[in-house]
C-alpha cells in the first residue's frame, strides 16, 4: 500500500467512526420504537428531503448509473433517469402529505404494514403478514447489494479480498444503525448527501480534464454507434447499436411507479415533525435528484473518453464498469496531499451512497419482523426494553442474511437493484395509491393487489421477459398494472368498507 492509498484509507476511516459516533449519540434518544423506526415523527424538512433521496439513490448513483452509461450511453440510464426524476416529484407532490396525516390518523401507524393493517381494520393480520413478508423478501438482496457495492469498493482499490471487505462495510452500517435507529440513519443520510454531492462534482471535473477536455469527451461520444441516441443503445461488446423502442421506453420509464412503494422513502414522509413543510422538502428533493442524476450519466460518458484518451483501463462488463469511479478516485490521488483528501472524500461518498440505503432498509426490514410479525401476528407480548432488544437483534439477523447473498463479487449492483426496485413498485405502489385515494377500495382488494404484484415480478422477470422481444421489458410496468387491475377487480366484487372506514378516509 502506498502513502496515497494509506491517506485515503485514513479519511474513509476518519469518516466511518463519524457516522458510528453520530449512532452513538442518538442512541439515547430512542426510549421505545417508535423512535427507533420514525424517530417520534420529528425530521424538520431539510433533512427529510436529503434523507429520502440518500436513502433512495444508494451505490446505484455512483456506481451503478456511471457504469451503465459508460457500457451503453444515454438511452437506458438516460430514461430510467427521466423516470425516476418524475417518480420522486409526483411522491412528494401527491403522496407525501396524505400519508403522514393518514398514518398518524390511523392509529398513529410507524410501519407500512402496520398502515396498511389500520387503514383497512384488517383484523385477521393478513395485510400485516404479507406485506412485512414482502419487505423482508424484497429488502434483503436490496441490502446485499449495498455491501457488495462496499466490499468491490474496497477490493478493487486496497487490493484486500472482497469477502473481508464486504463484511467489515456491513458491520459498520449496522453498529451505527442498530445503536441510533431511525434518527440516526436519517441524520447520517443529510450528511452522507452532501459528500455525495461533492463526488459527483470532484469526479466531473477531474475526469474531464484526464479525458482532454469537453470537446474530447463529445468527440468520443459521437464516434460511437447510437451512444447519445436515446432511441438506440451502444453494444460495447460488438461495436453495434441496440433498439430502444417505444414500448423498452415506457417500462425503462416506470422506474418512476416504484417510489410509490419503497418503504424506506415511505418512512420519511410519515416521519416529518409538520406536513406543512413537506412543499420546503420537495423542492429539495425533486432539484437534488435531477442534478445528481444528470451528471453521474455523464460521469459515464467521461468515464468512456477517459478510457478512449489511454487515462484508464478499458472496463468491459457491468462489473468492472461500475467501478469507475472509484478508479477515477486512485488516479486523482497521485496529484499531491489535496487531491488525496479530494480522493478520499470522493470513495467516503460511495460509501456513503451504499450505507445511506442500507442502513434504511435494515430498519424498514427489521420493523417488519419484529414489530409486524413477532409483536402483531405471533402476539408475542414484549416491554418498551424487550421491543428494542428485539428490533437490534432483527437488525443484525437480516443484515448476516445479506452479507451470505452479497459473497459474490461478480453481481451487478445495478441489476440487483432494479429487481428489488421493481419488487417494492408492484407489491407495494398500487396499494398506496389506493390507499390513500379510492375510498371504495377495501381489505380485500390491497391483499390481491399486493399478492399480485409481488409474484408478478417474479413471473414477468423468469418466466416471461426470457422470451425477448415484445416482453423483455423491465417487470415493473406489467407487475405494476396487474397489481391496480387487482385491487379495482376483487375491492368492487366485494363488500365495500364499513362507514367508519369510509368517515375517517375523508376526515383525511
Amino acid at each position: 500500500m502506498n502513502a496515497n492509498t494509506i491517506g485515503m484509507l485514513i479519511i474513509m476511516i476518519i469518516y466511518l467512526g463519524a457516522m458510528v459516533l453520530i449512532g452513538i449519540l442518538f442512541s439515547r434518544k430512542n426510549n421505545d420504537t417508535s423512535d427507533f423506526y420514525l424517530g417520534g415523527r420529528k425530521l424538520g424538512p431539510i433533512v427529510t428531503a436529503m434523507s429520502a433521496e440518500a436513502s433512495d439513490m444508494s451505490s446505484w448513483l455512483l456506481m451503478g448509473l456511471p457504469g451503465v452509461a459508460y457500457l451503453s450511453g444515454c438511452a437506458e440510464a438516460g430514461w430510467t433517469a427521466i423516470g425516476l426524476a418524475i417518480g420522486t416529484y409526483l411522491n412528494w407532490l401527491i403522496v407525501a402529505k396524505r400519508l403522514r396525516r393518514y398514518s398518524h390518523k390511523a392509529n398513529n401507524s410507524i410501519t407500512i404494514p402496520s398502515f396498511f393493517a389500520n387503514r383497512y381494520r384488517d383484523k385477521s393480520n393478513s395485510l400485516l403478514a404479507i406485506s412485512a413478508i414482502m419487505i423482508v423478501i424484497f429488502f434483503v438482496p436490496y441490502t446485499a447489494s449495498g455491501f457488495a457495492a462496499c466490499g468491490k469498493l474496497f477490493a478493487t482499490l486496497f487490493g484486500v479480498p472482497y469477502m473481508p471487505a464486504m463484511i467489515i462495510s456491513a458491520i459498520i452500517i449496522v453498529a451505527y444503525t442498530s445503536l441510533g435507529g431511525f434518527l440516526a440513519a436519517s441524520t447520517t443520510d443529510l450528511i452522507q448527501s452532501i459528500i455525495m454531492t461533492g463526488a459527483l462534482v470532484v469526479v466531473l471535473i477531474y475526469g474531464v480534464h484526464m479525458a482532454g477536455g469537453m470537446d474530447a469527451v463529445i468527440t468520443n461520444a459521437q464516434s460511437l454507434k447510437g451512444y447519445l441516441s436515446m432511441t438506440m443503445s451502444h453494444d460495447a461488446a460488438t461495436g453495434g447499436t441496440t433498439p430502444y423502442n417505444g414500448l423498452t421506453i415506457a417500462s425503462t420509464l416506470a422506474w418512476g411507479l416504484g417510489y410509490f412503494g419503497m418503504p424506506h422513502i415511505l418512512l420519511r414522509f410519515m416521519g416529518i415533525e409538520d406536513e406543512n413543510k413537506l412543499k420546503t422538502s420537495r423542492r429539495i428533493a425533486s432539484v437534488w435528484v435531477v442534478i445528481s442524476m444528470f451528471i453521474a450519466i455523464f460521469i459515464g460518458i467521461i468515464g468512456n473518453a477517459m478510457t478512449k484518451a489511454g487515462a484508464m483501463d478499458v472496463l468491459e462488463n457491468s462489473s468492472q464498469s461500475e467501478t469507475l469511479i472509484v478508479r477515477t478516485a486512485v488516479l486523482l490521488s497521485n496529484h499531491g496531499f489535496l487531491a488525496v483528501l479530494m480522493a478520499g472524500l470522493i470513495l467516503a461518498g460511495i460509501l456513503a451512497s451504499t450505507m445511506s440505503t442500507s442502513d434504511s432498509q435494515l430498519l424498514a426490514a427489521s420493523s417488519s419482523i419484529s414489530e409486524n410479525l413477532l409483536q402483531d401476528c405471533f402476539g408475542i407480548k414484549c416491554t418498551k426494553k424487550q421491543s428494542m432488544l428485539m428490533a437490534r437483534i432483527t437488525v443484525l439477523v437480516i443484515a448476516a442474511i445479506s452479507v451470505f447473498l452479497a459473497r459474490n463479487p461478480d453481481s451487478s449492483v445495478f441489476r440487483i437493484v432494479s429487481f428489488a426496485w421493481a419488487g417494492f413498485g408492484a407489491t407495494f405502489g398500487a396499494v398506496m395509491l389506493f390507499a390513500l385515494f379510492w375510498k371504495r377500495s377495501n381489505r380485500n382488494g390491497a391483499l390481491a393487489g399486493m399478492i399480485v404484484g409481488g409474484a408478478m415480478v417474479f413471473i414477468w422477470k423468469f418466466l416471461i421477459a426470457p422470451h425477448g422481444g415484445l416482453l423483455g421489458i423491465y417487470e415493473l410496468l406489467p407487475a405494476f398494472l396487474c397489481s391496480a387491475a387487482a385491487i379495482v377487480i376483487v375491492s368492487l366484487l366485494t363488500a365495500p368498507p364499513s362507514q367508519e372506514i369510509i368517515d375517517e378516509f375523508e376526515s383525511v
